[in-house]
C-alpha cells in the first residue's frame, strides 16, 4: 500500500474523528473544564481546588470503538480575601489525556499545563484570560494493520510483508493554547458566562512520515447561563461550539439541578439533562451532586448516518469530580444552595 492510501486511512480515523466531534472530545464539555478552555483553570465559586476524572467509551457495537480518558486537578493561589469586593486570584492546573481508536490502537497522550488569571472588575463582574501549553504523542501499531499487499487471494494473511512499516511508531509534538471568560454575576440567582479559547496555536505538525501535516487552530466558544427559579430549581443552558480546517461541532442543551437534601454543608442535588449535537445525536444526561463530590453520566444516541449501522448507539460517558475550599476557608464559604458567587 502506497504512502498515500494510507494517509487516507489515518485522515479518516484522525480527521474523520474531529468532524463527528471525536479526538480530544467529550459530551459533557461543561466536565472538562481544562479542556474546553485555560481561562477555566481553578474559575471555582466558593471552592479552592478542584480534581476529576472523565471516561468516554463510543461506537462499542462497531469494530473500532473509541475510548477517551482525562484526569486533571486545579487550584487557587490567592484569592477569597477579607474586606474587598475585588477577589483576585492565580490559577494552576494539570490536565493527563488518553484517547485509543481503531484495530491499529491509534492513540494519543497529551499532558497539559495550565494557568490563568482571574481579575473581579467590580462586585458584579470577572474577566479570566488562561494558556496553556502540552506535550502530545501520537502512536499506531502497524502489526495489527492489514494491507492489500497482504492479501492471499483467500484472506488478509499477517505473515505476509505489508510493505509499510512495522510495530508501534510514534510521532510527538508541541502545542499551545489561550482562552479568555467573561462572567456576569448580579445576585445569586443569576449567572452568565461567556468563554472563548483557542488551540494549536503554533500549528504543530502530526505525521508518522517525514512529511507535513499540519495542525489547523481549534477555535471554541461556550455561553453559560445559570438562574435560579425557585428554592429548589436552577436551570443551566449552555452552548458550545468549536471549528477546525472543514469539521465544526455544536452542542446545546441544558441542565435541571433540583435541591433534595436542604442540610447547610452536604446538600445533595439531583441532576437531569438533555442536548443535542447538530447532526449527530441526542445526549442525555443524569447525575447527583453530594456535598462536594458530583457524578453525572451521559448517553449519546446517535441520529447521523451511522446510525443504521450501530442501532442508533453512540457513547457512554461518566465523569467524578471533587471541589472544596482549602481548611482556612471551609467555615466562609458555605455550601448553599445558589448560582455562583466569588467571595
Amino acid at each position: 500500500m502506497k504512502k498515500a492510501s494510507w494517509s487516507l486511512i489515518v485522515a479518516f480515523l484522525v480527521c474523520g474523528n474531529i468532524a463527528t466531534g471525536q479526538g480530544l472530545h467529550f459530551s459533557q464539555y461543561y466536565n472538562a473544564p481544562l479542556l474546553l478552555n485555560a481561562a477555566n483553570t481553578a474559575l471555582l465559586p466558593g471552592d479552592d481546588y478542584r480534581i476529576g476524572i472523565n471516561y468516554r467509551n463510543q461506537w462499542s457495537t462497531v469494530p473500532v470503538p473509541y475510548n477517551t480518558f482525562a484526569a486533571f486537578a486545579d487550584c487557587k493561589i490567592g484569592g477569597n480575601r477579607e474586606n474587598t469586593n475585588h477577589n483576585n486570584w492565580l490559577g494552576i492546573g494539570l490536565a493527563f489525556f488518553n484517547d485509543k481508536a481503531g484495530n491499529g490502537s491509534l492513540s494519543l497522550l497529551q499532558v497539559q499545563g495550565n494557568i490563568a488569571y482571574h481579575l473581579q472588575l467590580s462586585e458584579f463582574t470577572m474577566i479570566s484570560l488562561g494558556l496553556s501549553g502540552a506535550s502530545v504523542q501520537r502512536s499506531v501499531n502497524y502489526d495489527n494493520l492489514t494491507f492489500d499487499q497482504q492479501w492471499d487471494g483467500v484472506t488478509f494473511n499477517s505473515h505476509i510483508a505489508n510493505g509499510e512499516k512495522v510495530g508501534i511508531i510514534k510521532t510527538s509534538y508541541y502545542t499551545i493554547g489561550a482562552g479568555g471568560n467573561f462572567a456576569w454575576f448580579p445576585n445569586e440567582n443569576l449567572y452568565v458566562k461567556l468563554g472563548g479559547g483557542v488551540t494549536n496555536i503554533n500549528r504543530p505538525n502530526e505525521s508518522f512520515y517525514k512529511s507535513t501535516n499540519t495542525l489547523e487552530m481549534r477555535p471554541t466558544g461556550n455561553l453559560d447561563v445559570m438562574f435560579k427559579t425557585g428554592p429548589v430549581l436552577i436551570i443551566n443552558p449552555s452552548v458550545y461550539y468549536t471549528t477546525q480546517s472543514a469539521a465544526s461541532e455544536l452542542v446545546a442543551g441544558a441542565q435541571f439541578r433540583i435541591l433534595l437534601n436542604s442540610a447547610t454543608t452536604t446538600h445533595t442535588e439531583l441532576i437531569l439533562g438533555a442536548y443535542d449535537r447538530l447532526a449527530d445525536a441526542i445526549i442525555g444526561v443524569a447525575g447527583v451532586k453530594i456535598g462536594g463530590i458530583q457524578i453525572t453520566a451521559n448517553y449519546d444516541f446517535t441520529m447521523s448516518a451511522l446510525s443504521p449501522y450501530n442501532n442508533s448507539y453512540g457513547a457512554l460517558e461518566f465523569s467524578v469530580i471533587y471541589q472544596n475550599p482549602y481548611g482556612r476557608n471551609k467555615d466562609k464559604m458555605s455550601k448553599q444552595f445558589t448560582c455562583p458567587r466569588f467571595f
